[in-house]
């Protein structure tokens, strides 16, 4: 459940952007950071793994305007993509609000997503979450090279169902970066329904700082990675709420 701020009228959100290593997660949050206002974004933190950074910072999308007049402060989390480092997915996982999985439409990169969308399904269970009950945007990503695979075919690869929503993104050059993050936020508000009501709720887990500690610099690589069969379906998101001042 998001947080809810009631004395600062706001409401909290983990959103956690999720997929296969060099996907382009990092990418995204750095462009988000870079082009949002510093009066309207935390420090970008970044801790090192062994081969990707997490990287994390809090962010006020004052463009969206507010819910039910309430303002929407996001904490924006990605995880480090190689398998090895599962143990440091699963702590980022801890709390989140919703998931953006990012997807490497390369040709070539399939066995890399089904993996790690396996993955995100498994690591959702074993910390008690149900994934159906996640809200998620699929971002396919890295849609400006040559080497791109057609979006039907990686959504069928995934198994993508015909109403989760779907964002062709170019992380590097910024385009669908904002568009997922809109959405995603969008399909987590309505959790809340009616924050005026809702309780104090717990505070997300990896944010900038003391809990930052807890993120090893170094995270030993798991013995193997669990063989599984079948590509879980992503989760179908709920209805998208309404802001103040939406036509």
């Amino acid at each position: 459940m998001p947080l809810v701020n009631h004395a600062r009228k706001e409401v909290h959100l983990k959103i956690v952007y999720y997929g296969p290593g060099l996907g382009g997660k990092t990418t995204n949050l750095e462009f988000i950071h870079a082009r949002t206002k510093p009066e309207n974004r935390g420090k970008l933190i970044s801790l090192m793994t062994e081969a990707e950074r997490t990287l994390f910072f809090d962010l006020l999308p004052v463009e969206l305007g507010t819910f039910k007049g309430y303002r929407v402060r996001v904490h924006l989390c990605t995880v480090p993509g190689q398998i090895a480092h599962d143990e440091t997915r699963r702590l980022v996982l801890r709390h989140v609000d919703g998931v953006v999985f990012v997807v490497d439409s390369q040709y070539g990169r399939e066995r890399e997503n089904r993996e790690s969308i396996i993955n995100l399904d498994r690591n959702l269970r074993l910390q008690g979450d149900d994934p159906d009950r996640i809200p998620m945007v699929v971002q396919f990503n890295k849609r400006d090279l040559d080497t791109a695979m057609p979006v039907a075919e990686l959504a069928e690869i995934l198994m993508v169902p015909d109403g989760v929503p779907r964002v062709e993104a170019s992380a590097l050059h910024g385009g669908g970066v904002f568009a997922t993050l809109k959405v995603v936020i969008k399909a987590c508000l309505v959790l809340v329904r009616d924050p005026q009501k809702a309780e104090e709720g717990r505070s997300p887990s990896i944010l900038p700082g003391r809990r930052a500690s807890m993120i090893p610099g170094a995270v030993p690589p798991a013995a193997s990675s669990p063989a599984m069969a079948a590509v879980p379906a992503i989760p179908r998101p709920p209805r998208t709420p309404r802001f103040d001042g939406d036509e």
